[in-house]
């Protein structure tokens, strides 16, 4: 007797553009429906005669807006970046990440071993805006994920006419690879992450014509992390 078979499913193969030219048509068109839905919520707050009534429609309208501004962040991590570049000290820069930093990890910031007077008076070309949150975004990852015992600590200097930002981080029976660190969107998932943090970092990064690499030193059990970018041009 033949023996049967049956037919093993299709995988279904979809390039990465396709992929968030799908998702952002998607989050276009819920956020068509969330502002129609917040704008109905208006009307019924203006005309609700209760009180506690009026209150709780604002509160459906505030969870309405939150998830808009949700779709909207995840729209602005697929996207390429669009620089308005600016010439901006190496000093200064580092001086705001820190104070950036501060602001929104306040705990973790002040354990955080830093040493930047090596920066010197580098002028750098740069987009503020994109680039400071990209290296937040670095240092959240290394608060929060795979955390080991030990000191974080983050040193920049400039070299040959590149500024050197370097991130070292204590992990422990680290397993992953590097090879396509900040490659690898949508890897991770899980509530309210969607693994796009540090694909959009390294976009941003290329966007400067800089470099991202990441490599695990097994000596000091340590991911280490380093961004490069030029120097500002002479005429900038």
């Amino acid at each position: 007797m033949a023996e049967s078979s049956k037919p093993g499913a299709t995988e279904i193969q979809v390039s990465m553009p396709e992929v968030v030219k799908f998702i952002r048509q998607l989050a276009h068109d819920l956020r068509n429906d969330l502002n129609a839905a917040e704008l109905q919520s208006a009307y019924l707050i203006e005309i609700a005669e209760n009180n506690e009534v009026r209150e709780e429609i604002k509160r459906l309208r505030g969870m309405i807006a939150q998830v808009g501004a949700n779709l909207q962040d995840l729209t602005a991590a697929l996207s390429q970046p669009r620089l308005t570049q600016m010439p901006y000290a190496a000093r200064d820069f580092i001086e705001d990440l820190q104070q950036k930093l501060a602001a929104d990890y306040p705990e973790e910031a002040a354990k955080v071993k830093w040493d930047a007077a090596a920066v010197g008076d580098a002028i750098l070309n740069i987009d503020p805006q994109l680039l400071l949150p990209a290296f937040l975004e670095l240092f959240a990852n290394a608060f929060r994920h795979e955390r080991a015992e030990g000191v974080i600590s983050a040193t920049a200097r400039t070299e040959n006419g590149r500024f050197i930002f370097t991130l070292s981080e204590p992990k422990q029976n680290f397993q992953r690879s590097t090879e396509n660190w900040g490659r690898e969107p949508l890897r991770a998932l899980r509530q309210g992450h969607y693994g796009l943090g540090l694909h959009r970092t390294r976009g941003i990064v290329e966007a400067h014509d800089g470099d991202l690499a990441a490599r695990h030193d097994k000596e000091t059990s340590s991911l280490v992390t380093t961004v490069t970018f030029p120097f500002a041009p002479l005429d900038a």
